[in-house]
């Protein structure tokens, strides 16, 4: 896209402007607050200098290319004229995103793209009618330069081809596009941490181990596989099967817990039952369940080194 602008210039705005311009791409940002703008050339040098040092973006990318990449407009009408894509990114407050789209929809072209970075509202009632079509979600991560995840996520009404539209966006920005089949609050990431973080908190509650025991349990655990493996494909190194098994036996499972897949059952009944029989919730290619499973192994033993490698950020 030629011209992508951002309104809101805070924690996220500044950090997704940034990654479209690294991304090629000519961006105008804004804020309702000079001094948030103001901080913003601070905040992207210094960002850039940490990606350069990681040797993440090119030498060339300097400040003052940046500053050419990336335009500061105070004007809301100045920053969205003519752009293709307009990606709000304001305050958690449905009014003022409701204000906002309608200021959007009086200055917008009627081809424009209107994209929010909501994390848990629904925008979709907040959009005026006629921007339906064209309306969608493209939620990222902080730091957005850094985490590549990006939900991208249709209104009820929004045009397949503009889904489409955002995915490749995504895709030429060397990050990752999860295109959600409608819009839940979280998505997908979030709504597994928010899970995590139940069940973390009632261990602490219950005085079942302490935060740096927990946080050990899922650095040491969870965290050196789900990077190789996600979840599902661990499961299939499970095996399917014994995981059927557990889900309906577990006595520690929080009350609102399930003991039964709909998913999981479907698999077994297939026969996918993972790794060991060529196909679980994934399709294995026929390769011999030995070989996967040393694949599986080199790779964890190479993140173990680089985790210990790299270090840990603790606490006292």
């Amino acid at each position: 896209m030629s011209e992508i602008a951002v309104v809101g210039a805070g924690l996220m705005g500044h950090g997704i402007a940034l990654v479209l311009a690294l991304g090629g791409h000519a961006v105008r940002l804004t804020d309702s607050r000079p001094e948030t703008l103001a901080r913003v050339p601070e905040l992207m040098a210094s960002a850039l200098d940490t990606l350069r040092e990681a040797g993440a973006v090119a030498a060339e990318w300097t400040p003052e290319r940046l500053g050419r990449a990336v335009r500061l407009t105070p004007d809301l009408g100045e920053t969205v004229a003519g752009a293709e894509l307009v990606i709000e990114a304001i305050t958690e407050n449905p009014e003022a995103k409701r204000a906002l789209f309608g200021e959007l929809d009086r200055l917008c072209g009627p081809e424009t793209r209107i994209a929010s970075n909501t994390s848990y509202l629904d925008v979709f009632p907040l959009i005026p009618e006629a921007r339906q079509a064209r309306a969608l979600v493209m939620h990222w991560y902080t730091p957005p330069y850094i985490v590549d995840l990006v939900d991208v996520v249709p209104g009820p009404r929004t045009d397949p081809a503009v889904i489409e539209e955002a995915r490749r966006l995504v895709l030429g920005l060397g990050q990752v596009p999860i295109v959600l089949a409608r819009f839940i609050p979280g998505y997908v990431a979030n709504r597994i941490q928010s899970a995590i973080s139940a069940e973390v908190y009632h261990l602490l509650d219950e005085g079942i181990a302490s935060a740096r025991e927990i946080d050990d349990a899922i650095v040491h655990g969870l965290a050196l596989r789900i990077p190789i493996l996600g979840h599902l494909a661990k499961a299939d190194f499970t095996g399917i099967e014994l995981l059927r098994h557990a889900l309906a036996n577990a006595s520690y499972s929080p009350p609102a817990a399930r003991t039964q897949s709909a998913s999981i059952d479907a698999l077994v009944a297939e026969g996918r039952t993972g790794v060991m029989a060529g196909r679980g919730f994934f399709d294995w290619g026929g390769r011999d369940p030995a070989e996967l499973f040393r694949d599986r192994d080199r790779r964890l033993l190479a993140l173990k080194q680089a985790m210990r490698q790299v270090g840990r950020m603790e606490g006292r």
